[in-house]
């Protein structure tokens, strides 16, 4: 068994860093409440919308990633992938810089940085080996990549990755959300359903 797993929203969590700065920017309402999702379909209502809410993704991934936090459940995923000796890997689409961002903030390096402080990579207590983790600056790199480690699960919030005719075959998808029509193996947004699921009842 070899466990790829998606990182921006499949792993880290932005809701509140996203909901944090774009009221601090005055792109929504002081008493809006919501998650990313709702925050980026307010914000692409606004003239220059979509312009707007990539420049503010560039930021969330970036110098403001710090503020994230990782989904309940997620590092327990890992360590138990690991207990099992089963290799994890994170596989995203990243491109190393976020556009239309002044600032040239590697993201990259701000990914990594927040997986270290996060303790994803201690490995005393069973993390992910940082050179397990790859990026890729496209969708097309990223199902290359899944299909070079020889994936047989892969986790991710996007639907649009299992849809892509380059997903590839035989691999089982597990689809990081509440709920969804289409054909997966699992939909849940529940890390200790997904490792019941994959890795059986805990002890």
């Amino acid at each position: 068994m070899r466990i790829g797993i998606d990182f921006d929203n499949t792993l880290i969590d932005y809701d509140r860093v996203f909901f944090a700065a774009a009221r601090e920017r005055g792109l929504v309402a002081p008493d809006f409440t919501g998650s990313k999702r709702l925050v980026r379909d307010a914000i692409r209502l606004l003239p220059d919308g979509e312009l707007i809410w990539q420049r503010l993704q560039g930021h969330v991934y970036g110098a403001g990633i710090g503020g994230a936090v990782p989904f309940a459940g997620a590092r327990d995923f890992l360590h138990r992938c690991r207990a099992q000796g089963i290799e994890p890997f994170i596989v995203s689409h990243k491109t190393r810089y976020g556009h239309h961002d002044p600032a040239r903030i590697d993201l990259r390096r701000a990914a990594l940085g927040w997986m270290a402080a996060q303790g994803f990579f201690a490995t005393d207590a069973g993390g992910i080996s940082e050179g397990n983790v790859f990026f890729a600056d496209d969708r097309a790199g990223k199902l290359a990549r899944i299909a070079g480690l020889g994936c047989t699960h892969f986790i991710d919030d996007l639907e649009e990755v299992f849809a892509d005719p380059g997903f590839p075959p035989g691999v089982r998808r597990i689809l990081f959300a509440d709920a969804a029509d289409g054909d997966y193996d699992l939909i849940s947004a529940d890390w200790a359903r997904i490792a019941t699921a994959i890795l059986g009842h805990d002890g």
